[in-house]
């Protein structure tokens, strides 16, 4: 009997799925805020049907109108998505000068927009012995999200720097979880070089600004030598770019 052909590297902890690209017509059902910079609305309609969302690093296409007529696009992660209701929820950061943060800002029930997406998932393996994720206020929805997904008691370390005290009431609570709230980019940064991470393949996440998830990069891949297999680092936006987003790790 011959040998099986083994592969030369051992397979990483995360999984590519690819979905059926659609745009959907979806209508405005509910308006929360979360704090003082985040905003959570609530889509529905009958276009919603057959949605999925399976992992909470996808993002999808969120085409509006602005205030001058114009149509917009933008990056966000689905936060929730209730199969039953058809209701898919997404949180919005507010800041000045925004098109997407001023429209959700006046968004009103009844109000329509279009959802694109999500076009894949990158499915991160949820029995890993240790998670990190990291970010700017921008990635609260999808580390929130992943929270909430992971297993009971799995040791997750999170760091997150927001302009807002009050937006931390947007991540759950749960057993194992360390969490840090920094006062910029910079001590961000600084936080995860000086991190002693755990022992074992754990899976660390980072999404943000492009040139501090371009620092946090560095510093895991160079500095500390992890895995390109367990990291992933996404720049969620850029100064003075719209519609932004890349993968960095």
């Amino acid at each position: 009997m011959s040998n099986p052909i083994l592969p030369l590297h051992p397979p990483g902890p995360t999984r590519r799925v690819r979905h059926e690209l659609l745009r959907r017509d979806v209508q405005v059902r509910h308006v929360r805020p979360l704090g003082s910079g985040l905003l959570a609305v609530t889509f529905g309609g009958p276009a919603l049907a057959g949605f999925v969302s399976l992992s909470f690093d996808d993002h999808v296409k969120f085409f509006f109108t602005d205030a001058d007529g114009r149509e917009q696009r933008r990056d966000y992660t689905p936060r929730h998505f209730d199969t039953d209701r058809q209701e898919l929820t997404l949180v919005f950061a507010l800041h000045d000068g925004g098109a997407a943060s001023a429209w959700a800002q006046g968004a009103q029930v009844g109000d329509t927009a279009e959802i694109g997406g999500p076009r894949g998932s990158i499915i991160i393996a949820d029995d890993l012995p240790w998670y990190l994720l990291a970010g700017d206020a921008t990635a609260l929805p999808a580390i929130a999200r992943r929270l909430e997904e992971l297993p009971a008691g799995t040791p997750t370390t999170v760091l997150l720097h927001t302009p807002h005290e009050q937006d931390h009431k947007a991540l759950p609570e749960r057993p194992g979880l360390n969490l840090r709230w920094l006062p910029s980019g910079e001590a961000l940064c600084d936080a995860v070089r000086n991190l002693d991470l755990p022992a074992g393949d754990g899976f660390i996440w980072c999404a943000g600004e492009a040139a501090c998830m371009a620092r946090l990069r560095d510093i895991l891949l160079l500095e500390h030598g992890r895995p390109r297999s367990h990291v992933k680092v996404s720049a969620y936006w850029k100064a003075g770019a719209t519609d932004f987003h890349e993968d960095l790790a």
